[in-house]
């Protein structure tokens, strides 16, 4: 059997797909870890039974004590197996995302008793108001949005793109301004409907939000594509970052300045080429 790498900070930062698999279902992992996501997310929480939470953590210990590693979805503060799940990752070592991430202490908490990377899953409106706190903590590396969740406690279609738009971009601002990782988008639940994956994974791009929940292994390589920068885009950043590279002060490409913030976007895509 083929070992998996712990997810280093800098991986969760960068990485495109994350793709869960339920807690309760040991058999799954190893076909997880091999499905090409860049972080496998094994789930404590809605996948799994509260009757079957106990087993769950007995085949997550175990298959980590075979060598393998991944991220642990937790269970939210408060509940009667949060306790549990944060001994357990703090037990093996795991990053973990924090389902209904909504209060900053909360949040401290875990990463405190962790000392793993943590990503907020944000699927409140208390969580949205309180993430730019959120994103400014020790051990946040990026923020997660629970986009159906959310949209249910507000009373919005999760298919209106307009009604979730507030929410997507004060996550996409609060991680830019807290210098951590653009923040990663929720589930699209159509499993073979291609087309809506590219849609969805296209146009949450397009506000910040660079990488994408995945709940199937079909879902991972469409979604790794989309998130990938374009020839076209390469060869723009390059030819920007050529000029810019220049001894002359007044840069222009294509017949458009080149200042400090297009320098740092083509930086962006050259170090996704890098990640990839």
């Amino acid at each position: 059997m083929t070992t998996t790498a712990a997810p280093t900070a800098q991986i969760l930062s960068t990485a495109r797909t994350f793709l869960f698999v339920p807690g309760n279902r040991p058999e799954r992992f190893d076909k997880a870890a091999g499905a090409g996501a860049d972080v496998v997310i094994i789930d404590l929480e809605d996948a799994v039974s509260p009757d079957d939470k106990p087993a769950a953590r007995a085949h997550i210990a175990e298959w980590f004590g075979a060598g393998n590693s991944a991220v642990i979805r937790i269970n939210a503060a408060g509940t009667p197996w949060h306790d549990d799940d944060v001994a357990l990752a703090q037990r093996l070592s795991a990053p973990v995302v924090l389902a209904k991430a909504q209060f900053p202490d909360e949040v401290a908490a875990v990463a405190a008793a962790t000392g793993a990377p943590v990503i907020p899953l944000v699927e409140t409106a208390r969580g949205i108001l309180t993430t730019p706190a959120i994103a400014d903590l020790d051990g946040v590396v990026r923020i997660a949005f629970g986009a159906i969740d959310f949209a249910v406690q507000v009373g919005a279609d999760p298919e209106d793109r307009e009604a979730l738009l507030f929410a997507r971009s004060t996550l996409a601002t609060a991680s830019a301004a807290a210098g951590i990782g653009a923040p990663v988008d929720g589930v699209t639940t159509a499993l073979r409907d291609t087309d809506k994956l590219v849609d969805d994974v296209t146009y949450a791009a397009r506000i910040g939000l660079t990488g994408k929940l995945c709940i199937h292994p079909a879902q991972v390589a469409t979604v790794h594509t989309c998130l990938a920068p374009s020839e076209e885009e390469i060869a723009w950043a390059r030819s920007i970052l050529d000029a810019a590279s220049s001894d002359s002060s007044a840069v222009a490409v294509d017949g458009h300045m080149v200042d400090s913030p297009v320098v740092a976007r083509a930086e962006r895509i050259v170090a996704a080429i890098t990640s990839a």
